[in-house]
Order: structure tokens, then sequence, then C-alpha cells
């Protein structure tokens, strides 16, 4: 099946099922829990199509008009500009800003990227798809390495791409050559689309020129950029044309039409229109048909939409009827195709026509070399329908009706949609969105066109419809709103029990689609909101409900469900239940033959195993899950990140802390790629715990001060990094700070403990031991060590074993203790447990003395003397060094009122070396913004306006060589 496509047995091409499972619960990942109900599969390739050929349409340079008058100087301009990086060419309508950009990027020996931008590429995941194409024209092969990058699932923000982007550019055999030019792109208003711009301007590489053409000023850093010398710009004042170029227009219109054309009336023509290129160009046109060149010329004035308005309806007015039909009806369309105009006008012919309009000189563009497709030009355009509205103002419905139904055909939900909506059939899109949501949501990772869409359309056809307002609530959670998805599902089960409407079919096919089926759906996404809670009873009565109402054939919503039955055993601790449930579903996925769709079943598979104290398991599964997801020359997809930093909490467990950081730096790079902007709980919290091992306690607080904002409220199993906070501030002797968290989670001593909240409770019983309290610790502890004995839960034998050891020899009952120590560390040695115990402190290593003395001492049956090497040496080496990291404060400066902490002390040696802000962030595994922090103190403290009085003013003091 390549490409990820069934064919049915009509012929007909359809997705194939195992590649719409698109995209994993975001705001889990978020929270690094890894309980991806939905798994993200690798995209399919696209299907050839109607799409694929206006996708071409977008990527194409446009042809020269035949009236072209070429601009030499201009031109000159924009070669020299290339030198800066970016070239802004910025004026309002008609000023020839497309003409001027393709006839120079046709006549250039730089190879050209070139898109033409509209509306839809509002949504970042369009944007990025359609410029990551259009570069591949250039660059081949790019979209293929980059292609992961680009989703499914789409990350929130696209800046791991640019990166890729960067870097591919970058390392290419002719990276100094190649030109990407942005046509029309006042149009983009997303701040998510201008974030990502900025971001490849900011780390543009030197082979990579960036031309922007726009009727306004882009919301990037023009200022910035125009202060470095990164800036080209062309306005209006450049771009209107001189009067040897006006007159050289005039006089082509007037040779066709054999008009004498005066020199006062062609320096008339340039002076009225001030040199504006679209007011030239109707006015050549409209010469055609005039016999009194000077009288024409004489007869209008005033403003360019006066000038426009006057020349358009002299244009049309020179037009047979049966030509300005076909421009008035036509002009509903955005672009146009022989068949679409046939179509839309009820007429054949159409193809004809618009050879003669594009012959005639009518404003209008080619889109590719073989005549398939034109559009107007905007202006043009714009005219046309006010002429259309104002003739016949009942037949724009019927025209965008006929569009609608084309586009529909042809499977481009997009502009079906758009016509639909148009026309006022409100009913017909909403259909037409129940049935394209789950190939854009989830296959395409389109949110924000389905958004769009949805906003079109009346709240109360919305409110009346099950299948929208269950796509509301995935936009709503998936956008972190999770609040707002309860009342949606509420309202979708009252909608949908009203009678049932026309039927459904969904373009994936029912097999791939999670809207086929409102109460399966609805119980799903309930599950998943219990999930969130930590409640394993409404989890698992939720997924059994869904199982019951999935039909045959319904394939993604049952596995879905059968995966939250799975997690549910999790969250009832009942974790070899888990363990065959994730297994088996791995087993499902192999036996479609998609061994890349493992990788998050498998991740899910490795955290229940560790939770079982089967590290050797968890790794070997680990390895797995990334060797599934692997693709031949790419990198990493971004979704593996949480499987990394499984990884790391393995080598960190065993000590094996320098593997443990190498894991966790790359699990948190992969993970800020897939949600940037955010904060990667699992890895920092990993990553928080290597810095406290190794005498970092500043930089330990930071990590983890990050994984606790991206953590959710609700701590738990699925969501330990609030209790990991409260036990890293523990571990820095901060009892008080630890004591208010147990306090304000609502966790007491004599509480019967239940397994989801399991971590907490064990924060709680090393707070009470803190406290001088081990009676209440010791009783609350017997009660975890139950529990989890009962339900053969060894890793939480293990750690609950480890702290009832404690609790017993600061109750003063010494032998008890060791024993117990004893019997934790035969479970814990063969599967290298080390910083269960030695995180800790000196309580343990004392402890863990006393049994290596009384193992001299006796000839009891002892811990592997192998073990307790181990141990002692990760115990010996903890107090053996503050740091590289250097947890110890610098020395006094002399000369600094407030003194530099380690932190910003490392920051500024980095600033001294020239590094830049993402540079330090990404070396230091911290956010942006953060490093902005410490840049921000520095420069405080030394009394410095920038970097380089910084780095001066550091040299003076000593601070730095």
């Amino acid at each position: 099946m390549p490409g990820g496509i069934l064919r049915s047995g009509e012929g007909t091409e359809v997705p194939s099922v195992f590649a719409l499972v698109v995209r994993g619960y975001r705001q889990e990942y978020r929270a690094g829990w890894g309980i991806m109900v939905e798994p993200p599969f690798a995209a399919p390739s696209e299907v050839a199509s109607e799409r694929d050929v206006l996708l071409a349409t977008k990527l194409h340079v446009p042809r020269p008009r035949p009236d072209l008058v070429p601009r030499p100087q201009l031109a000159e301009r924009l070669d020299r500009g290339l030198a800066c990086g970016l070239v802004l060419v910025c004026a309002p309508a008609g000023y020839g800003k497309t003409v001027l950009l393709a006839d120079w990027a046709r006549r250039g020996q730089q190879p050209v990227a070139w898109l033409s931008l509209d509306a839809g590429d509002n949504d970042p995941a369009r944007f990025w798809r359609h410029a990551v194409a259009a570069l591949d024209q250039v660059r081949p092969g790019l979209a293929e390495r980059v292609g992961s990058l680009l989703g499914p699932p789409a990350p929130s923000s696209y800046q791991g791409l640019v990166t890729a982007l960067i870097n591919e550019l970058a390392a290419g055999p002719d990276a100094d050559q190649a030109l990407l030019v942005l046509d029309d792109y006042h149009l983009i208003e997303s701040q998510a689309v201008h974030a990502s711009l900025e971001f490849l301007l900011e780390h543009r590489p030197p082979g990579l020129h960036l031309v922007l053409a726009s009727r306004s000023d882009p919301p990037l850093a023009l200022a910035r950029l125009r202060g470095r010398g990164q800036l080209t710009e062309l306005r209006a004042a450049e771009l209107r044309f001189t009067r040897d170029e006006a007159a050289a227009l005039l006089r082509q219109g007037a040779t066709v039409s054999g008009v004498a054309l005066p020199e006062t009336a062609v320096a008339a023509l340039a002076a009225r229109t001030e040199g504006w290129a679209a007011g030239l160009q109707l006015a050549a046109l409209s010469l055609r048909g005039q016999p009194d060149a000077a009288g024409f010329t004489a007869a209008f004035t005033g403003s360019h939409r006066f000038i426009l308005d006057f020349l358009a309806e002299e244009v049309l007015e020179q037009q047979s009827d049966q030509v300005r039909t076909f421009l008035l009806e036509t002009s509903v369309l955005e672009r146009l195709s022989g068949e679409l105009c046939d179509a839309v006008t009820g007429r054949p012919g159409s193809q004809a026509l618009l050879e003669q309009v594009e012959r005639a000189g009518l404003f209008v563009v080619p889109l590719d070399e073989v005549r398939g497709w034109w559009r107007y030009h905007h202006l043009f355009a714009d005219l046309l329908r006010a002429r259309l509205q104002q003739e016949q103002p009942g037949r724009a419905a019927l025209l965008h009706r006929n569009a609608a139904a084309w586009y529909d055909d042809h499977e481009m939900a997009d502009d079906a949609i758009r016509h639909a909506v148009a026309a006022g059939e409100m009913a017909w899109a909403a259909r037409l969105i129940e049935q394209h949501f789950d190939e854009r949501f989830y296959l395409r990772g389109e949110g924000v066109t389905v958004q769009r869409w949805l906003s079109a359309l009346p709240g109360d056809l919305v409110r009346t419809r099950p299948r929208l307002l269950l796509a509301q609530a995935l936009l709503a959670f998936y956008s972190g709103r999770t609040e707002t998805e309860e009342p949606l599902l509420d309202a979708a089960e009252q909608a949908y029990a009203s009678p049932a409407g026309e039927p459904f079919e969904p373009t994936v096919g029912r097999a791939g689609s999670m809207l086929v089926n409102v109460p399966a759906l609805i119980a799903i996404r309930r599950g998943l909101l219990a999930q969130l809670r930590g409640d394993a009873e409404d989890t698992a009565a939720f997924a059994s409900r869904a199982l019951a109402e999935s039909r045959e054939g319904e394939w993604l919503l049952s596995s879905t469900a059968r995966r939250s039955l799975a997690v549910a055993e999790w969250l009832r601790g009942r974790l070899t239940e888990a363990e065959h449930a994730f297994a088996a579903s791995i087993a499902g996925w192999q036996a479609t033959g998609q061994p890349a769709l493992t990788a998050w079943p498998r991740y899910q598979l490795a955290q229940v195993q560790r939770a079982l104290g089967r590290l050797d398991a968890a790794t070997q599964t680990y390895e797995q899950a990334l060797s599934a997801a692997a693709v031949p020359g790419r990198p990493p997809a971004p979704t593996v990140g949480l499987v990394y930093v499984g990884m790391a909490e393995v080598a960190y467990q065993r000590n094996e802390l320098d593997s443990a950081l190498r894991y966790a730096t790359e699990g948190i790079a992969l993970e800020r790629q897939f949600l940037p902007g955010t904060s990667p709980a699992a890895g920092l919290a990993t990553l928080a715990w290597i810095r406290q091992a190794v005498g970092d306690p500043a930089g330990a607080l930071e990590a983890m001060g990050e994984a606790g904002h991206a953590a959710p409220a609700t701590a738990g199993v699925l969501n330990p990094y609030p209790a990991q906070r409260a036990r890293l501030l523990l571990a820095q002797g901060d009892v008080a700070a630890a004591a208010r968290w147990t306090q304000e989670t609502g966790l007491h001593a004599e509480d019967e403990p239940r397994y989801p909240r399991e971590p907490g409770y064990l924060v709680l019983a090393r707070v009470l031991l803190s406290q001088q309290r081990p009676a209440e610790a010791l009783a609350l502890l017997d009660r975890l060590y139950a529990a989890a004995v009962a339900q053969k839960r060894v890793g939480s034998v293990i750690e609950a074993g480890a702290l009832r050891a404690l609790a017993l020899a600061a109750w003063g009952q010494d032998a008890d203790a060791v024993n117990a120590l004893a019997d934790v560390l035969t479970l814990a040695c063969p599967q290298g447990y080390v910083r269960v115990f030695a995180d800790e402190g000196p309580p343990m290593a004392a402890l863990l003395g006393r049994l290596i003395a009384a193992q001299r001492a006796g000839p009891a049956a002892g811990v592997p003397l192998g073990c307790l090497a181990w141990l002692q040496r990760a115990f010996d080496v903890g107090r053996a060094r503050p740091g590289p990291l250097s947890g110890t404060a610098p020395a006094t400066v002399p000369g600094l009122i407030e003194q530099l902490t380690s932190r910003e002390l490392e920051v500024l040696t980095m600033l001294a070396a020239g590094r830049s802000n993402q540079a330090i962030a990404s070396q230091l595994v911290v956010t942006l913004d953060t490093v902005k922090k410490h840049v921000s103190h520095v420069l405080g403290k030394l009394g410095a306006a920038n970097r380089t009085e910084a780095v001066t003013r550091a040299r003076e003091l000593g601070l730095i060589p």
C-alpha cells in the first residue's frame, strides 16, 4: 500500500486508516504523561488530485505579461538587496509588485522558491507545508527530510521545523543560492506565522534570501533589521512608473488600437495616475477603443479609486456581451479553470474565453505554464464583483452554489465550504465541515482552518449539530481550554438526542473517523477528562461505554477505547493487566504492517514496566519505540521526545548521569520542537534531578520550576511533577515549602492512600520524617508498602520500602531498619536502582553504612557486595563534588553591590563568547525567556546598557578572562 492508500473495488482512492490516526492528545503530551490515546501516525503521501494541481499554481512564478515594460533600475535595487537578506516590496494594490518580482525572479540566476499566499495560509500548518513545498523546488528532497516536523501531529508553533529548514539550507551544496519569495504577505494575520517567520529571519543562513511582497508593513522586527543593515525596502515611491515607463506602457496600448497618442496626453495620464501601474494599464486598455485620445485623457481625474472605477467602466463597455457576462459571473472565483468556469456559469467554452481574455490583457494572471489555471488581478476582481452585485443582486448566490458543488466533487474542502457559506447554504457547509473534519484536523493538523470554518456558521446551527459541537470540544481541548470541553460534550449529547439527520460519510472512511459515532466519541472524551482527574473508575466506565457504542468497522474509535481501558488499569494500580493491554495493542498495530505506529504504545508500555520495577525491560521497549519510529535519512521525529526522556529517567535511576543528561537534552530539544513555547515537563524534571545530583541546586530548581509550569493542576501517578518539585524543595532543605504543598494538595498522614496519588503521599512521608515525626511516617509508609506489595508494583515497593527503612531507623528500630533496607535492595539491585536510595541523602548513607557493617559482622544472607559498592560510590561522589555547574556561591567581587549567581556567571561567559540568546538557551537547556531574564539581571548588576558594556565591565572586575 504505497503512500498509505487503499484502493476500493471501484478504483476510488481513499486514505488508509493506518495513516489517519494522526494526533496525540497534546494536553497530555504537554504534561509529559505519555498516555497518548490517539497515537500520532506518520502522514501518508498525498493523493494526486486537483488539490495538488492547485498547490502547484501557488508555487508557480507568474509568467511575464505581453505588455511588460522592463524596469532595470528596480531590478538592480533588488539584486543589491539580496546582500541584506530580506527584501520588502511594500505598496498598495496595483503598484506592480508581483509583476516586478516575477520578471526579476525569472531573469535572475538564483533558484527561486515562489509562494503565492492566500487567506487560507493563515493556518500555520498550511503556511509551512506550502513554504516547504516551495523550497523543495530548489532543494529537492528537503520536504522529505523535514516532513516529520510538519506533523502529524501538527506542532503548536513551527520553531522546530524552521530550525531544521535553516540547518538543511545551510548544509546544502548550493548554500549560497536560495531565494524564497512570499507574495501577498499582507493576507497573513496569524501571529504564529509571523513569529515563526521572524525566527527564520533571526537565524537566517547566509545562503537564504527572503522577499516579501505586501500591501502593508508586516508585523516583523523591521526596525531592528533596518538598523542592522539586513533590510532592503522598495515602496510606492520607487514603484511608481517614471514618465518614460508610463509612456512606453501607454504607447503599447495605443499601437494596438492604432490611436495616435500625443506627448501631452502621455504626460497627463502619467501625472493623473501618479505612476500607478494599475491605472496606467487600464488607461492603455481603454485607449484601444478611443478615437479621441486627448479628450479621453481630459475626462478623468481624482483618486486612484475614482480612476479605477472610471477606467474599468471604459474597459468593460468595450467587451462583447459574452465576454462581459463571463467576466462578471466568474469574478466570484479566486482561481479560474475552463472546467470550473463551465460549471459555475452553466455554459461550455470557458477555456477558450479565458485564453481570449488573457490575450486581451484584461487583468487575468496565468498560474501555470499550460494555461490550465488563472486568477484575476485582485483590484479587477473586486470591481467585477461589485458590478455583478449592482447589476444582478441575486445571481452571485447561484454562482457560489455552483462553485461549491464543483469543489465538493473535486474534494477541495476549503473552497467548497467557502462558496457554500457565500451562497447562504449553511447546512450544506456544516455537512462539509463534518465530513472533512477528521482529515483536516487529525491528518493535516489544520486546526486553525477548522476553527475558521466553524466561525463562519451561525451559532444556532452549530448548537443543533452534535458533530460540530464535538469538533469545537476537540479544538478547545487541544488549545489548552480543557475547562470548556465538558459543557460542549453535554451540548453534543443533548443535540444527538434529537431526531437523526442526514447520513454521515467521513472522507477518511468510517474506520478512520472519530466523528463517525457521536455517542462513542462523547464517551471517549469523557473518559479522557476522567484520566486527567486521575479517576480510574470513570475512565474505565466511559471506555467500556465507548466500546459498547462502537459499531463494526469503526476501528479507530474502538482501538482508542481499548487504550483508555489500559490506562484505567494503570490508574487502578493493576500494572500487570495494564502491561498486557498495552502489549496487545502493540501486537494489533504490528499486524497492520505499519511498525512506525507502535512507537507510542511502546512508550506507554515502558512506563508501566518501570512502575513494575523492570528497568531492563523498559529500556528494551524504549529502544524498540525509537527503532519503530526511525526513518532512514531523517532526524528523529519530535514526537519521540518523551521516549528519549524515558531513557534518561532509567539512566538517571542507574546513576549513569552522563547518559541521562545526553538523553534528557535530546528529549527536551525534540519536545520543544513538538510544543514550542511550552515547557516539556518530563524532560525538565529529569534534568532537575541530574543537576541536583551533580551539585547544581539553583539549576535544578530552575528546571523544575519550568516543569511545574508545564504540568496541569491535578497531581498523581500520571502527572508526578508537582510532587517532584515538592520533593526537590525538601531535598534542598526547604521543609516548610514541601509541607505547605502537601497541605494545599489535601494530603494527610491518616489517609488511606490510593495509587493515583501515590507520588504525593511519598512526599508527605518524607516531610513527616524531616519534621521528626517517624511514627506517623511509618504508619503511612506501611499502608503504601502493603498496597504496592499486594499489587506487585515493584517500583513502588522499592521506593516505599526504602523510605520505610528510614522511618524504622528514625523510630529507633535499627535492626528492623537494616533488614528492611536489605529486603528492598534484593529487589532493586538486579535492575540497577541507585538514585532512589542516593537521593535520600545522609540518612540513607548512614543506614547503608550500618547494613554494610552488619553484613561484615554476621553470616546472615546479605546484599551482593557489588550492589553495595555501587550505592556507596554514589554517596561518596555526591559528597565529593559541589558540581561542575557549581551550586556553591561564587567569590565576592569588590565593586558589585549585588553579586552574580553561578548561573549568571555562566550566562556572562557565553555572552563574552558571542553566543546568541537562543544558543545560550540550547546549551543550558532552558527557555529563551529564562535566558533573557538572566541577561537582564547580568546587565543590571554590572550597570551595563548592552552586552558589549557588560563584557567590558566584567573583564575589568576580573569576572571573566
